[in-house]
């Protein structure tokens, strides 16, 4: 498997701590992380909610400072759009209630475009192409791919399109938890027997804190694109998020974050609408 990421700086008792806080996350008191430290926050600031477990996307660094592929994109869209958009911890599953009602002002956590979620919210202009893969223990040599998880234990996210993609396995028990370190964890301890997510948060732990406990086998299952989700209600974040976005295209910065977190160039129609097939 070809090495994307950068070498792991996120230790196993960081992410425990991201577990622990990011577990609280439903509820009505959240922990709040600044994208862009050291700013004084406007009184019209936007708050979005993030699962903050899911690196290289959005985690904690070992001082405790959130870090990602995403928060650097909040920062740079702060810089060219003028928005002050502070990142605010959530469950994951709690995401979608929460854009829905309006007690956020967007959403940004490595989500899918998922049709049924559009129906929910809106999402911004694509960022990110990505696609689900299977997880096993290194040790592992009884499953090779998606069609070997019939009758298995199967680790997931709560409320992921992963989730959603296990349990569509035959006589599958699918073991959900609130991150998906848990699920990770799971699969370490023998709990489960794959773990089912996104290959880039997948990938990024198996060369970070997993390198040597697991490893990815088959190919990717699905194709799916990530975009910042936004309330209905809030048609004019929308629109300033997708002009950010583009400016950032035009000027070259998001490809310039993008190589720093995936040591490659963005496909050339990100961000934007994919090629039509």
């Amino acid at each position: 498997m070809k090495k994307m990421f950068r070498t792991g700086l996120v230790l196993l008792a960081v992410l425990a701590m991201v577990f622990a806080l990011a577990g609280c996350g439903g509820g009505g008191e959240k922990a709040e992380q600044t994208a862009g430290e050291g700013e004084n926050l406007a009184s019209e600031k936007l708050i979005f909610g993030s699962d903050t477990s899911r690196p290289p996307f959005e985690s904690f660094d070992t001082s405790g400072k959130l870090v990602g592929f995403d928060v650097d994109l909040i920062d740079a869209i702060n810089e060219v759009s003028g928005l002050d958009i502070v990142i605010q911890i959530y469950d994951f599953k709690s995401l979608i209630p929460a854009l829905q009602s309006a007690n956020i002002d967007g959403a940004i956590s490595a989500m899918t475009i998922k049709p049924e979620w559009a129906e929910k919210v809106d999402f911004s202009l694509p960022y990110y192409k990505s696609g689900l893969s299977v997880a096993v223990r290194a040790d592992s040599d009884t499953i090779k791919s998606f069609d070997d998880l019939d009758g298995k234990k199967i680790g997931v996210q709560t409320g992921t399109t992963g989730e959603l993609e296990a349990k569509s396995v035959p006589n599958a028990q699918v073991v959900s938890s609130d991150t998906i370190v848990e699920a990770f964890m799971d699969l370490n301890n023998g709990a489960v027997d794959a773990v089912v997510n996104d290959y880039p948060v997948t990938a990024y732990y198996i060369t970070t804190e997993g390198e040597g406990k697991a490893k990815i086998v088959g190919d990717m299952r699905t194709s799916e694109l990530y975009g910042i989700a936004i309330p209905k209600q809030k048609p004019e974040v929308l629109e300033q998020v997708n002009e950010a976005l583009l400016a950032l295209k035009e000027k070259g910065k998001f490809a310039e974050i993008y190589k720093q977190w995936f040591g490659e160039e963005p496909p050339e129609y990100l961000p934007g609408d994919p090629p039509q097939s």
